[in-house]
């Protein structure tokens, strides 16, 4: 099973996530796909994510922290379904010696039917 974490918009406003994994096979178009390198010892403040997307981590430990202080810690192989698009939104800092490679894919559908919660 492949660990994903969904960033998400509560009712109360404020981003929030849980853990879980991601169906092993998807039946949908992506709208895009781009790749991003963030060199070591980065950080982005806060900020709700620009649209429903993947962000599948290839390089790089990160933790992210949502709107009411609660972290979790993304590392190699993790995939984040980032869906928290209003709101206070979130914010990363880097962890550790490696750049942030990953690839981020926005679908053309709701993608939350491919999350399945711990």
């Amino acid at each position: 099973m492949i660990r994903a974490y969904k960033l998400y918009t509560g009712a109360d406003g404020h981003s929030h996530f849980t853990q879980g994994t991601i169906k092993e096979k998807l039946s949908t178009q992506a709208l895009s796909i781009h790749f991003k390198e963030t060199p070591p010892h980065s950080e982005y403040d806060w900020h709700p994510a620009p649209n429903t997307q993947y962000v599948m981590s290839l390089t790089g430990t990160l933790e992210f922290t949502t709107s009411l202080g609660e972290t979790f810690i993304l590392k190699p192989g993790d995939v984040l379904l980032a869906t928290d698009t209003t709101g206070h939104g979130h914010k990363w800092k880097m962890l550790g010696e490696d750049p942030w490679k990953r690839v981020y894919v926005v679908f053309t559908q709701d993608m939350d039917v491919n999350f399945i919660p711990d």
